[in-house]
């Protein structure tokens, strides 16, 4: 059984708009609010299964006003956009964190399918 990433450091970079994410296996990564707040995995944006998944347009300049440690195993981000029901556990940071680019492309080409705009 593979352990669990695990986080080493959490940095809110309210400037950059940026969560950077050390892991202890050595990874790093630089999580921008804007993906993270579409790519949220509240059930308002992820569904309640199958192809429910929402496209959340308008989120190019979101910030992150609060952070709740949850258990030892996640956090719950506060959006400035009212957004707060995510809770973003270590591993779902990390499988976003190594698919990033992966996972940008398909929204923007989702927002671009939809007609929709990151502003």
């Amino acid at each position: 059984m593979t352990a669990r990433p695990w986080p080493a450091d959490l940095r809110f970079r309210q400037e950059e708009r940026l969560l950077e994410i050390d892991f202890e296996d050595g990874s790093r990564f630089s999580l921008p609010y804007e993906l993270l707040r579409v790519e949220s995995p509240s059930a308002e944006v992820q569904g309640h299964g199958g192809d429910q998944k929402m496209i959340v347009p308008g989120k190019r300049n979101v910030n992150v006003t609060g952070v709740v440690p949850t258990g030892n195993y996640a956090v719950r981000i506060q959006f400035d956009d009212g957004h707060d029901t995510g809770i973003y556990s270590w591993d779902y940071l990390y499988d976003l964190g190594t698919r990033q680019d992966q996972v940008w492309q398909t929204y923007l080409q989702a927002l671009d399918w939809k007609g929709l705009k990151r502003d």
